[in-house]
């Protein structure tokens, strides 16, 4: 299999949440919103790939989907050949879900008590739980912090410890929401290392949202840039500078952004 992430046609729509005030002055009116248009998107086996957009451009929507926390409303979506929708079991053992959301930790317990609470949901326990997560501790330069608590660490300390959590059942596809947001130049350089060693030495695939252009430029192997829901070019940074005839990044985005 050539793809590790395959989506067809694949379109999401929430209905907008009303306000008290617009609740009472049209309660019977909904308003919609399109947060995937028919998106169509390939991931190799082992690339690193960026979706690239601004804040509400459909990025989140599409892991959430791909992750199977949420249903598309049409389309099809395979992860490692498995249907998100028909198959949703299989893909959850393909897949690793990281993402900065720092509640989803227990800030009273430690990075190491953190992890084998995770591990048990994934059935991860003995001998061979505490080996992989003293492992995936030391990848992400966490092992001289095993026994500290969570709501001691920096936000970099943070989101490594999510790169940890996301790697405990040794997942073939990672799927990174916005990782390096609110970190540090420097955290944010040392988490992109260890995107880029998951997926040189190790062969993962990796599918990330960004809305970091030069992130998005010194990490991906592909990029797909995602507006308003709908995919606007695909391809690497250099392929679309060509096509847009733009040298400066930001201008590339602006100029596949407008064209369409």
């Amino acid at each position: 299999m050539e793809f590790a992430i395959e989506v067809h046609n694949l379109s999401k729509r929430f209905v907008k949440e009303k306000s008290i005030g617009e609740l009472i002055r049209h309660p019977l009116r909904k308003e919609v919103i399109c947060a995937l248009d028919c998106v169509n998107l390939k991931v190799r086996k082992g690339e690193i790939f960026g979706l690239l957009g601004q804040n509400g451009a459909g990025k989140t929507t599409l892991l959430k989907v791909l992750s199977t926390l949420i249903l598309p409303d049409s389309g099809i979506a395979y992860v490692n050949g498995y249907n998100v929708v028909k198959e949703e079991d299989l893909v959850k053992t393909k897949i690793g879900l990281i993402h900065s959301e720092e509640r989803s930790f227990f800030w009273r317990l430690t990075a190491e008590q953190n992890l084998e609470f995770f591990a048990s949901l994934y059935g991860i326990s003995g001998s061979y739980a505490k080996e992989r997560i003293e492992n995936l501790l030391k990848l992400v330069e966490l092992d001289k912090f095993n026994n500290s608590r969570f709501d001691s660490f920096s936000s970099g300390m943070k989101h490594r410890l999510s790169i940890a959590r996301g790697l405990l059942n040794d997942p073939e596809v990672l799927l990174v929401d916005e990782l390096t947001t609110g970190i540090d130049p420097i955290g944010a350089s040392k988490i992109r290392d260890f995107l880029k060693q998951l997926s040189v030495e190790m062969g993962k695939t990796i599918l990330l949202t960004t809305h970091n252009l030069h992130e998005a430029e010194a990490i991906c192997d592909r990029i797909a840039i995602l507006h308003k829901g709908k995919v606007r070019a695909v391809g690497t940074v250099a392929q679309l500078k060509r096509k847009t005839k733009q040298e400066n990044l930001e201008q590339m985005f602006k100029k596949v952004v407008a064209d369409v």
